[in-house]
């Protein structure tokens, strides 16, 4: 490990939620740039069974994944082959045919061509108008009356959903990075598991980070968990259609440990670079950390628009968006200084890479709904902890 550290007063935040109920389990890691200083498990991978969960569980990253994706997309773009710039339909003309949803007339939608047609940089600074159900009640309502499914059980007739808002008039969190992955295999001329794993996470060593589980995989993946009526924690069974998607779901596919992600963060936290081995140009990894989106604003409460997904998020201004990456634009006292990139996943797990302070880390549970009050807790107490560790 790089650095010795009181890890006493982590262990209690950790075990404490995990005793409280407050998540089924819980697995944390944090690295600088010379490696790992800190990595903790606890909780069983399966309710009532027995095994903690640790930092080489394989946990689902769900939207952790857009970010290694977000990537991917960069490499091309460094490479001269993918111009951010460009509308989306250059490389996925199918994109032409997506509206923009302007509300109802009973169950019937009212659609109509967007104001200008959608660039590739919006999808990844989620400024295209897309939208994710769990967020936006009137997606939740196009998919229902129209008996649409969401992204989540992998068929292709989920990227029939339309646009909420105008391509660059606000910044809306949605299914921007499976379009995004979209243009990427548009591209690269490969599957996406082809193109993350020969430009990401093989060059890294992410040796247990896949689009898919192995068998040995699957012996150490902790499920998704919800609460039963008794409120006690067990295990949801297959959300995710693991067995024959339609797609590599690039916005939230990708299966892997904490140690393997940690070195993706290490990756960006040491300026596009680990073990000598470079995935992005320093200059580019600059721009992830930097406003790209201008004077427009990550939304300061979102509420929930399907509780059994999702509750409410309230984040309270001052925050922008990067290339994939949410930043918050003020010193957060205690914790993540200003810049900091950071992102999650629909099933509780959270990454933050704080490039002045010197730090990554993350921490994972699987379990629904995301960001429940005591899950989101947990989080700030991690932080704090950790950095009061320092």
């Amino acid at each position: 490990m790089s650095r010795s550290i009181d890890r006493a007063a982590i262990d209690r935040v950790l075990k404490g939620a995990v005793d409280a109920g407050a998540v089924p389990h819980v697995a944390a890691i944090a690295a600088d740039a010379d490696g790992v200083f800190y990595e903790a498990g606890f909780g069983p991978r399966v309710a009532g069974q027995g095994g903690e969960v640790t930092a080489g569980t394989e946990f689902a990253l769900m939207s952790m994944t857009k970010m290694v994706v977000t990537v991917a997309a960069l490499q091309l773009a460094d490479q001269g082959s993918l111009d951010l710039d460009a509308p989306v339909d250059t490389y996925c003309p199918e994109f032409a045919e997506v509206k923009v949803l302007e509300g109802f007339e009973g169950d019937t939608p009212r659609l109509r061509a967007p104001a200008s047609r959608a660039t590739v940089r919006h999808l990844v600074t989620h400024t295209s108008g897309l939208a994710y159900w769990f967020w936006n009640e009137d997606i939740a309502k196009y998919e229902k009356v129209g008996g649409r499914p969401d992204v989540v059980p992998g068929r292709l007739e989920a990227f029939k959903v339309p646009m909420v808002a105008d391509p660059g008039s606000r910044f809306v969190y949605g299914v921007n990075t499976d379009w995004l992955g979209r243009v990427v295999e548009a591209v690269a001329g490969k599957g996406l598991d082809v193109v993350v794993k020969d430009g990401v996470t093989g060059p890294l060593g992410m040796d247990n980070t896949s689009v898919a589980l192995t068998a040995e995989q699957t012996d150490t993946f902790a499920p998704v968990h919800v609460k039963d009526d008794s409120g006690n924690w067990s295990d949801a069974g297959d959300i995710i259609n693991r067995t024959d998607p339609d797609w590599w779901a690039d916005g939230h596919g990708l299966y892997s440990t904490p140690r393997d992600f940690a070195r993706f963060e290490q990756a960006l936290l040491r300026g596009g670079e680990l073990n000598g081995t470079r995935i992005l140009n320093g200059k580019t990894v600059d721009e992830v950390f930097c406003n790209q989106i201008g004077e427009l604003d990550f939304p300061a409460e979102i509420p929930t628009a399907d509780p059994v997904s999702s509750g409410p998020l309230n984040l309270g201004p001052g925050y922008k968006w990067g290339y994939g990456l949410l930043l918050n634009t003020a010193d957060l006292p205690g914790r993540r200084r200003a810049c900091t990139g950071a992102w999650a996943g629909l099933f509780n797990t959270h990454f933050w890479i704080d490039r002045t302070s010197g730090i990554c880390a993350s921490i994972y549970s699987n379990s629904l709904p995301f960001i429940t009050p005591a899950a989101l807790q947990l989080y700030l107490d991690y932080e704090t902890a950790l950095y009061a560790a320092l």
